[in-house]
């Protein structure tokens, strides 16, 4: 991570020759100074992908001109690209259950600045964490989810992300299934942590599922939210060993130590735009 300030441009387009040449053609002529570049060519998808970072202060222009300049080669190229500026913090919306794990290692890190953001808000569906969020100086809103509410529910959710401007929304252990409306409104955007090395063990009680097929390696996965459950894009994993005299409680507590890991690096991957989608795959440009 750079010092100074920097724009981050992101690019996924059918693959073909020139793209590079191109985009730096474009940059070389406005003065741009590229600070860092990385590449990945899919030869199955016949999709290119590019992250760059440039030097705010080398281009004559704000982003919203650059962006102006910019459209027509996107569109010549059919580009999906977005251009983003470190001097704007992101803005992360929580949510949250009653196990706290998570949230307080998310919290821990924005108050210590590692992860610098803005966090307008924590959404619960219990009551259970208010004091410790309020204590943040965080505002704390309290949606309960029940069978006969949640398509109600989850529209106060959306109001609520959209009201304070939400970047993306992370599910720091948030157990319930949103629903497909909420998914399908904020793609890409949506983070969850789920307690199991994804695909195996989806659902409730992973761990549980974990000791009874007497697994040897037990892990955690962040991946996007989709409307199918734990079926969403894969940003990052990890895994520790495990062995036949670890019981399911042992399972649980070291779990909670890779689920606070890979939920803060792939939300870090998300908000330095180093996360590009691939269909249901990702390109991670670590």
């Amino acid at each position: 991570m750079h010092n100074q300030r920097f724009y981050t441009l992101t690019i996924s387009c059918p693959d073909r020759v020139g793209i590079v040449a191109r985009v730096s053609t474009f940059l070389a002529e406005h003065g741009g100074w590229i600070l860092e570049t990385n590449l990945h060519a899919d030869r199955d998808a016949d999709r290119y992908f590019m992250r760059m970072e440039i030097k705010a202060d080398s281009l004559p222009f704000h982003l919203a001109e650059f962006r102006e300049r910019f459209a027509p080669l996107g569109r010549e190229l059919q580009m999906d690209w977005k251009i983003s500026d470190s001097a704007i913090k992101k803005r992360v919306v929580l949510l949250v259950s009653k196990q706290e794990h998570c949230l307080y290692d998310l919290l821990s890190r924005w108050q210590s600045k590692e992860l610098d953001v803005e966090i307008p808000c924590v959404i619960s569906n219990h009551e259970t964490l208010r004091g410790f969020v309020e204590w943040h100086g965080i505002p704390f809103h309290y949606v309960p989810v029940t069978p006969d509410n949640k398509l109600q529910a989850y529209a106060e959710i959306g109001r609520i992300y959209d009201e304070v401007r939400g970047d993306c929304m992370v599910l720091a252990r948030y157990m319930q299934i949103l629903s497909p409306e909420l998914c399908a409104k904020y793609p890409g955007r949506i983070l969850n942590i789920h307690h199991s090395f994804l695909p195996s063990f989806v659902g409730a009680k992973p761990y549980h599922q974990a000791y009874e097929r007497g697994v040897k390696l037990i892990g955690a996965t962040c991946h996007y939210v989709t409307a199918d459950l734990d079926q969403g894009p894969i940003i990052d994993q990890d895994v520790i060993r495990v062995d036949h005299s670890d019981s399911v409680d042992d399972m649980v507590r070291y779990g909670r130590d890779i689920e606070k890991a890979v939920l803060a690096r792939g939300l870090r991957y998300h908000l330095e735009d180093r996360v590009l989608l691939n269909g249901n795959r990702t390109v991670v440009f670590r």
